[in-house]
């Protein structure tokens, strides 16, 4: 796990800014509008904190020429190839996957679990390489580096994906520089009623990034990028969840909320003290905190509505000068 850097612009002023977003799950819009968050806010990196991938596959039964599928409730027809655009393109606009098929596919995959898995390996995958094409065409000659990684809801196979690109640096489990400030990242999590992919018990966790952290050559200028918020911080309250029947729990007729980050993440910034922690995994939790000397973020995540949510941030060399969250 070597430093990797590349040539920056140029910034008089001695400052540095960057745009971060997190837990777009798949949402075609989200990608697009992250993409074109550097030139909007005219800053000089592009992060992305994991989760990437959608959660469900919407087949498009094609018969005689016509494309039917049953999509948020309705029934939808595309008679023509407009229509059937707008038709894919609404099934990415919600983080689904649209796949055009034939009647006795459909019927094959819905007995089939293995074929099942397979299918939605291919189509998650095809989609992230259309994700990472479309970035490196659009993004080399911006003069803004775009840093990405997986997070705890994406398999493992994303990662092969992230490294074909040409301009997109993944930088999980890894230093990169990012400007003048070394970044480190996590895609993993505590462990989760869901158990996804990404997943190691706190003991793990915090060996797994302190193993990168002690790469970092000047903690009070780095940015830790880990994708699950610190316990206990405000970055990480969600509705808690029995593990036996996957519903909420409710107290008093309330949903119970309680900090589900991670114990080791926030160990790992106390002892670090980073100039700046960036997180999501917890989509309702948007919100800052300071962690000692350590700005810690959480810009939440509204995926499903095409909007993202983010935070702009101007570094200078061991300060951070200004952060602003934004949605678009």
């Amino acid at each position: 796990m070597g430093l990797f850097s590349r040539k920056q612009p140029s910034n008089a002023s001695g400052r540095f800014s960057l745009y971060y977003a997190s837990d777009v799950h798949g949402s075609d819009q989200c990608w697009r509008k992250f993409l074109g968050a550097g030139k909007f806010y005219n800053v000089n990196a592009l992060v992305m904190g994991g989760d990437l991938t959608g959660k469900a596959i919407i087949p498009i039964i094609c018969e005689d020429g016509v494309h039917r599928a049953h999509f948020l409730g309705d029934d939808r027809i595309a008679a023509t190839d407009e229509e059937l655009h707008e038709l894919e393109s609404a099934v990415r606009y919600n983080g689904m996957y649209p796949w055009i098929t034939d009647a006795g596919e459909v019927a094959r995959h819905s007995v089939d679990d293995a074929a099942k898995d397979e299918l939605f390996e291919q189509v998650m995958l095809d989609e992230l390489r259309r994700w990472v094409a479309l970035a490196d065409e659009r993004m080399p000659d911006s003069g803004i580096d775009v840093f990405v990684m997986g997070g705890n809801d994406d398999p493992f196979s994303v990662d092969d994906v992230l490294n074909s690109g040409t301009h997109v640096v993944n930088c999980d489990d890894r230093v990169v520089m990012v400007g003048e400030h070394e970044m480190i990242s996590c895609s993993f999590a505590n462990h989760t009623p869901w158990s996804s992919p990404r997943e190691l018990d706190e003991n793990a966790l915090y060996e797994r990034i302190k193993h990168v952290a002690d790469q970092v050559e000047r903690p009070e200028s780095a940015i830790f990028n880990l994708h699950v918020p610190p316990h206990n911080s405000g970055l990480d309250r969600a509705i808690e969840v029995d593990q036996e029947t996957m519903t909420h729990v409710y107290k008093k007729g309330q949903p119970n909320e309680i900090p589900v980050g991670s114990t080791a993440v926030r160990q790992i910034i106390e002892e670090y003290q980073p100039l700046l922690s960036l997180h999501g995994h917890i989509h309702e939790s948007r919100g800052e905190a300071m962690i000692g000397r350590t700005l810690a973020l959480n810009t939440g995540s509204e995926y499903n509505s095409g909007r993202i949510h983010g935070a702009v941030i101007v570094l200078e060399s061991t300060k951070v000068v200004s952060h602003q969250f934004v949605v678009g």
